[in-house]
């Protein structure tokens, strides 16, 4: 089965603080790139609805600034991951220590790969 990712991406008006230029978002690393795709293909797979995306996001960047991020776009990303790690386990898409493990392989996998190579992850399972 496909799914057409265009008739669920959401609106600009949907996302008032995503970092964008005049040709649309804008990301500062690749990381950053990957973590709205990865959104944005589960919200098309129907894993959670966009006012609970929102609402999430939302929730991760009050927290933040409340523990005194100054809010200055620098961290958008941050709370964009944090938000989907977030909601990937309390959906049960991903568990928590399956967030953990992965993250811990991310790290170590970064520390070996030379300057200028892709990171490589092992296979799970």
């Amino acid at each position: 089965m496909s799914m057409d990712l265009a008739e669920n991406t959401p609106t600009a008006e949907e996302l008032p603080s995503l970092p964008r230029d005049e040709d649309g978002p804008v990301f500062q690393e690749p990381w950053q790139a990957q973590a709205f795709a990865m959104t944005l293909a589960l919200h098309a797979q129907g894993q959670f609805t966009w006012p609970e995306w929102a609402e999430r996001l939302g929730a991760e960047i009050s927290a933040a600034q409340a523990n005194g991020d100054p809010d200055l776009g620098d961290t958008y990303y941050l709370h964009w991951l944090n938000a989907l790690e977030s909601m990937v386990a309390s959906k049960g898409i991903v568990s928590t220590d399956d967030l953990a493990l992965r993250k811990e392989a991310w790290d170590h996998a970064a520390h070996i790969t030379p300057h200028g190579q892709p990171i490589v992850l092992p296979k799970v399972g």
